[in-house]
């Protein structure tokens, strides 16, 4: 157990607030809560999750069309954010391949009703931080 909690990655004090950008409601919450879940248990299935210094999923304030099954939507969009890093001071984004950056998309679109649109930040540090406020 003291293994599992001193190899977990980094988390925000602020906890998954900082991860909304914009106004915080229950649903928003809600989304972002199941969404960072799809994407570290995929880490963890995929033998990942050790590689990565830290990975997270975050709400943008951006609602994006899309079609599901002969509908349109218009949902949110979820920002995918896995970084390596010796000591957070520099970082650069996570090469995932193709087929798993696929996969954890269509898992996330979905089951995660309000996430239409997934994206992969691949900024390094500097210039970006790691979180996005």
């Amino acid at each position: 157990m003291i293994k599992k909690i001193s190899n977990k990655h980094p988390f925000p004090g602020p906890g998954l607030a900082i991860r909304i950008l914009g106004n915080i409601t229950p649903d928003k919450v809600r989304i972002l809560q199941e969404a960072d879940y799809i994407f570290i248990e995929q880490l963890i299935k995929n033998n990942l999750y050790h590689q990565i210094w830290q990975a997270y999923a975050a709400l943008l304030p951006v609602k994006t069309v899309g079609v599901m099954g002969d509908n349109r939507t218009y949902e949110y969009l979820c920002l995918l954010r896995a970084i390596t890093s010796e000591d957070g001071m520099t970082a650069d984004f996570y090469d995932f391949k193709k087929s798993f950056m696929e996969s954890i998309s269509n898992k996330i679109v979905n089951n995660i009703r309000g996430i239409n649109r997934v994206v992969y930040d691949i900024t390094s540090k500097p210039p970006s931080t790691i979180e996005l406020e």
